[in-house]
């Protein structure tokens, strides 16, 4: 009886995604754990999205706290300035989602990557700095684990699995002061949401570029 209701409400929360994508499609989101290096704008509104379309196994790290000027970009509120970001997260979707995260509130290094990487089956890069993107790299060509890379500059954003990556070196100046439009973020986070789960349900991986001046989406070519 209790197995007949989990079902119900499975069936009910994640009804339009289940009719879109097919009756299993739910079932084979839930499986891989999804580690997502970075809470930041791509982070935390990619770490929602997934939540809501039936990813139920998430780990979230990130080592900040709230700023004020992050709840215009990313999908935190005004009431969690001063909060760390991780705990937000764990709270937010647990109350819309109804899924417990791992949210690790720990610098990801050289000491510690292997451990807190283990056992993901895919990794969402989306750190801001060329060091912490070689390294999510590194790992996770040594531990064969699958990875999506995420990033932003300017009015540009890219969507590329690992095997076609090539870590950008760092731009000049305090990232937080870069200029970034939330309409970047979302469409950069669609992208990827929808890239997550067609591998996920058809070991498909493609890559993705997008410019939000003319709307263009485009295939990377290898």
């Amino acid at each position: 009886m209790g197995e007949r209701r989990d079902e119900e409400t499975m069936a009910s929360k994640y009804l339009h995604e289940e009719i879109y994508r097919g009756d299993d499609a739910i079932a084979k989101l839930g499986e891989p754990l999804v580690t997502i290096c970075g809470a930041g704008a791509l982070g935390s509104h990619l770490a929602d999205n997934l939540a809501r379309q039936g990813v139920r196994k998430l780990r979230l790290i990130d080592r900040d706290r709230v700023d004020e000027h992050n709840v215009s970009t990313q999908v935190y509120d005004a009431a969690d300035v001063g909060a760390w970001k991780v705990d937000v997260m764990r709270n937010r979707l647990f109350r819309s989602a109804e899924i417990e995260i791992d949210g690790v509130s720990k610098e990801l290094g050289e000491r510690n990557a292997r451990k807190l990487l283990k056992g993901s089956g895919i990794v969402l890069d989306t750190f801001d700095n060329s060091a912490s993107r070689q390294l999510v790299q590194q790992k996770c060509r040594e531990h064969a684990i699958e990875c999506l890379h995420v990033g932003l500059y300017a009015d540009y954003c890219e969507v590329i699995w690992d095997k076609q990556y090539r870590v950008p070196n760092d731009v000049a100046g305090d990232v937080c002061e870069y200029p970034l439009a939330r309409n970047l973020v979302l469409l950069a986070v669609a992208i990827a949401s929808e890239s997550l789960v067609r591998f996920v349900l058809d070991g498909e991986r493609r890559n993705r570029s997008a410019t939000l001046g003319d709307f263009a989406v485009r295939e990377l070519e290898s």
